[in-house]
C-alpha cells in the first residue's frame, strides 16, 4: 500500500469519526471546530461538494466562526463556483482579518506544505490577489 493511499484512508476514517462526534453530541462546545475539519478534511480530500456542504452547514449553525469561511471559499473556487467564491472569500476576510492572515498569508506549522499549496490554489481561484 503506498503513503499516498494510506493517507486517504486514515483521512476517511478520521472524517467519519468526525462525523460520529458531531452526530452524537451536536451541542458540544467543539461543535464549530468539528464541523470545520469535516469542510477541511473534505476539501483536502479532494471532495470540494462535500466541503461545500460541510462549510454551509457550519456556517448556518456557527456564523461566528471565521476559518470555515476560507474552506467554502476554496471548494467553490476548485468547482468553478467563482461568484460565490467570491463572497465567501470577502467574508472570511471580513469575519476575522487577523486569523485569515494567519492562516492563508503564512503556512500554519501544522499545515502540511503540500495542503497549504492546495488552500492556495482553491483561494487563488476564488479570487485571492498572489502576494
Amino acid at each position: 500500500m503506498t503513503v499516498c493511499r494510506l493517507a486517504a484512508i486514515r483521512m476517511t476514517q478520521g472524517l467519519v469519526a468526525i462525523e460520529r462526534s458531531v452526530r452524537l453530541d451536536p451541542r458540544t462546545q467543539h461543535s464549530a471546530t468539528h464541523m470545520n475539519h469535516l469542510a477541511m478534511g473534505s476539501y483536502l480530500c479532494r471532495d470540494y461538494e462535500a466541503a461545500i456542504a460541510a462549510a454551509k452547514r457550519a456556517i448556518r449553525e456557527h456564523p461566528e466562526f471565521p476559518n470555515t469561511y476560507r474552506w467554502l471559499a476554496a471548494a467553490l473556487g476548485q468547482v468553478g463556483r467563482i461568484e460565490e467564491a467570491k463572497e465567501a472569500l470577502e467574508k472570511a476576510i471580513a469575519v476575522a482579518p487577523a486569523a485569515f492572515e494567519m492562516y492563508v498569508r503564512q503556512r500554519v506549522p501544522w499545515h502540511r506544505p503540500e495542503d497549504y499549496t492546495h488552500m492556495l490554489d482553491g483561494l487563488r481561484k476564488a479570487g485571492l490577489p498572489e502576494e
